[in-house]
């Protein structure tokens, strides 16, 4: 729907599916029915406050006539019409006035969207700074065939920019203009400014069954029995029956901790596009992710204890602006919930550029799985297992031309992957323990998010080469990186920087050549 600017200049005619550049005057509104999908609950929890009593005793007062109990027909038409229509009028007018002054446009260069009632909210965003777009479909929205489009720009983190509700087919041709002019792409010579759906190609389909195995063989089981035996042991020693009551805090919890991980895991696929990778999951409320090429910021690959036999494997990720608050948050950092040794290779790909070395597959299976130097890696020395002696083997790191590998863990082993152009900072850390031993923990600090990397225990004298190297590596690449506007080709090395051809980046899987 459009609407007129804030200064009452002449709205543009509506279009079924928008995607030209707004001029400053021309507004659009989300969808009419958006206040019924935000607040049917808060509707409900309004008729349940208000209408329990008088349900109640219009119940009673049915099954018992000779009661005292006011029923339906003893209370005053007034009374009634003030429960019943008071509330639901009262939440119509506040959803649709926030309705009304919700607007949003779309330039060649900025996405605004304005909102507030009585405090006035006009936020801007950078299309070249978009770093993810999502389309989100609650139970409700689906029926309707709507959706929400989320954006998040650099350090956006819970301030990430909404669109709530569009229908699906205007959200998916919103995502694909938003994506296109921070790429940098035009579209066809007769409709320059609507830029169409990008195609995506299925990459892989992760199955119901592995998702509810990958819950029962977790970490969340190994507690939910130590925490059940802790709880019924007390019970059975005392011979109080009602003791038992206590377990079921412990049961409650741990079934809301399986059901959050298989609805968002449920029917995960990961698909590509020259828009980058795109993640579809969801049960009940489906999300459709889409990270352009470049906006990873570091990658994990973990290997729980309990899922080795099975070869499964966890994926996850660092884009600028996701951080880690929340439960949303932490179900948008994940590439891959579970998967093969082969499908964590296939989305690595997506995500990361060409390590630059002979064997890649070898590299990475020594670091989620291998000790020792065998295959290039330094570890920690051998008077670092006075301070991990599970994991000091196994602990160490690897650079190639494009990134830098760490790996740590003996239980659960896990392989962070830093591009060295997404290095934000590199530190050396010491503690009194690590003085005497002579050794030291490198940091590299990367956005927020799931992804750590730290290479514990190194030797002093290597935590400082470390140190050194890295963060002429992460200067270089970032001074030799491609422009944020991927589609855009990259500019060639400035002459006489003096860095060498073989020393550049690999371009990324999902980049357009």
């Amino acid at each position: 729907m459009t609407t007129a600017g804030p200064d009452g200049e002449r709205p543009a005619p509506a279009a079924p599916v928008r995607g030209g550049i707004d001029t400053p005057a021309t507004w659009h509104r989300v969808h009419p029915a958006s206040p019924l999908v935000r607040g049917w609950l808060a509707l409900v929890a309004v008729y349940v406050v208000f209408g329990r009593d008088w349900l109640q005793n219009a119940v009673q007062s049915i099954a018992d006539p000779g009661s005292r109990a006011p029923g339906p027909a003893a209370l005053p038409v007034w009374v009634i019409v003030l429960v019943a229509v008071v509330p639901l009028a009262i939440v119509l007018v506040a959803f649709l006035a926030s309705w009304w002054f919700t607007r949003y446009q779309v330039t060649a260069d900025h996405v605004r969207i304005n909102s507030g009632i009585l405090f006035r909210q006009n936020r801007q965003a950078r299309l070249d700074r978009v770093q993810a777009i999502d389309i989100n479909q609650p139970l409700l929205a689906r029926l309707l065939r709507l959706a929400e489009l989320k954006f998040e720009v650099a350090d956006a983190g819970e301030s990430a920019m909404r669109l709530s509700f569009l229908r699906l087919d205007q959200t998916e041709q919103l995502r694909a203009t938003i994506l296109g002019r921070a790429a940098g792409v035009r579209g066809a010579a007769d409709h320059p400014d609507v830029i169409p759906s990008a195609p995506e190609r299925a990459v892989l389909v992760v199955p119901p069954h592995r998702v509810l195995g990958a819950a029962v063989f977790s970490g969340m089981t190994a507690w939910l029995v130590v925490a059940a035996v802790a709880t019924l042991l007390p019970a059975v020693l005392s011979g109080q029956p009602l003791a038992v009551a206590a377990v079921i805090p412990v049961v409650f919890g741990a079934g809301t901790a399986y059901w959050a991980f298989f609805t968002r895991s449920f029917n995960f696929r990961v698909a590509h596009s020259p828009d980058g990778v795109r993640l579809h999951y969801g049960l009940l409320e489906t999300h459709a992710q889409t990270v352009p090429p470049g906006r990873v910021q570091a990658v994990s690959v973990h290997a729980p204890l309990f899922w080795r036999p099975f070869g499964w494997h966890r994926v996850e990720m660092n884009v600028a602006g996701y951080g880690t608050s929340g439960g949303e948050q932490n179900a948008r950092t994940v590439l891959l919930p579970v998967g093969t040794f082969d499908e964590v290779l296939e989305v690595l790909a997506l995500v990361l550029p060409h390590p630059g070395v002979g064997d890649p597959v070898a590299i990475f299976r020594a670091g989620v799985h291998g000790t020792g130097t065998a295959t290039g890696f330094t570890t920690a020395p051998r008077r670092a297992r006075w301070l991990d002696p599970l994991a000091f083997r196994r602990n160490g790191y690897r650079h190639t031309k494009t990134a830098l590998l760490v790996r740590t863990g003996r239980l659960t082993r896990r392989l962070a992957v830093v591009p060295h152009e997404r290095t934000q900072s590199v530190a050396l850390q010491q503690g009194p323990l690590q003085r005497r031993l002579n050794l030291a923990h490198v940091l590299l600090h990367s956005t927020a998010g799931p992804v750590k990397p730290v290479v514990p225990h190194l030797s002093a004298d290597e935590a400082r080469r470390l140190f050194t190297d890295q963060a002429v590596r992460a200067a270089r690449a970032r001074r030799l990186a491609g422009p944020e506007q991927w589609m855009l080709q990259n500019a060639s090395p400035a002459a006489g920087d003096g860095v060498p051809d073989t020393d550049l980046p690999g371009p990324a899987p999902g980049d357009r050549s």
